[in-house]
């Protein structure tokens, strides 16, 4: 089985850069988009918004418009050399829908850059790894309410884009699950996306080799419970050098999803750090995936062996 290997770093940002929204998932509220633009355009960057992006579907409202035209706004933005990083407007549900339909020989030929966004675009993540072999950026997205209302999140993702050296150690705010420390390729996201993507063609075959980065919303413990052993029944978990927990949000109340985590991924034998502020959370931090970093569980903290972007 295939190990998780370090990543192609994108380019950082600089002051005047073009920076593309796009919906690849669930419909964007018109005015938390603009709240989110003006907030990239605070940072001095040039937004410019996909054609469909406030588009819905007219028979599934879950979706942000058809299939195809959310695939074209990503696929378009990615293609046009103009534009240097891309960010989702949100997630929702859709990524499964519309990965299929892009042309990856051609977003590839288009070079490098970098791609934000979490929640659903987990399955995004996985693509731009395996596909484009590309680090990307797990963080808050331009049209969330818990991007345009937190400077915290604000800022932490405008440091890792534009001055990522000074945001190389990620740390928790909680304890460990399990002490020890630990290297490896960071990966991960979404718990139930990442469990929904087994076995398809732009999933990572296994997370051998990596520090895997979890978190949900919404959740019942017991299909918590459900993600997390299929994933371990599949072998996806074998090899796996240690774990990093993010928020549960919405999920029943903590010490009842902790009992579950300690339960389902202590016997792994590696170090779990909890409670490390990235996902569907208030403040959320910006983590990039496909970096060598090192945890510490016991000092929660996730130091990067390099800054996420070049």
């Amino acid at each position: 089985m295939s190990r998780v290997e370090p990543l192609r770093r994108p380019a950082r940002l600089a002051p005047g850069a073009r920076v593309a929204v796009v919906a690849p998932s669930g419909p964007v509220p018109e005015e938390r988009l603009q709240a989110g633009l003006d907030v990239l355009r605070g940072w001095g960057l040039d937004p410019v918004v996909g054609r469909h992006v406030l588009d819905r579907h007219g028979e599934f409202g879950y979706l942000a418009g058809g299939d195809a035209d959310r695939a074209a706004d990503l696929q378009s933005a990615w293609c046009d050399p103009a534009v240097d990083a891309v960010i989702c407007a949100r997630g929702g549900y859709g990524v499964q829908r519309m990965v299929d339909l892009l042309d990856w020989e051609a977003m590839r030929a288009a070079g490098p850059k970098a791609f934000v966004g979490f929640s659903d675009i987990t399955a995004l993540h996985q693509a731009f790894a395996v596909r484009l072999g590309l680090v990307t950026l797990h963080g808050p997205m331009a049209a969330g309410v818990d991007f345009v209302k937190s400077a915290r999140a604000q800022d932490h993702l405008r440091a890792t884009l534009f001055s990522p050296e000074t945001v190389r150690t990620v740390r928790s705010d909680g304890a460990a699950l399990v002490p020890g420390r630990a290297r490896g390729v960071t990966l991960g996201g979404c718990l139930s996306l990442l469990a929904a993507d087994l076995g398809t063609a732009h999933a990572r075959p296994s997370a051998r080799g990596g520090l895997l980065c979890l978190e949900d919303v919404g959740e019942e413990t017991y299909r918590l419970d459900r993600y997390l052993t299929q994933l371990s029944r599949s072998g996806w978990l074998d090899g796996v050098r240690g774990l990093l927990l993010g928020s549960w949000a919405r999920c029943e109340p903590y010490d009842g999803v902790r009992a579950l985590l300690a339960d389902r991924l202590g016997g792994l034998g590696v170090p779990v750090a909890e409670q490390f502020g990235f996902g569907h959370c208030d403040d959320a931090l910006t983590v990039p995936f496909g970096v060598t970093a090192e945890l510490d569980a016991g000092a929660g903290t996730l130091t990067l062996d390099e800054p996420a972007l070049s």
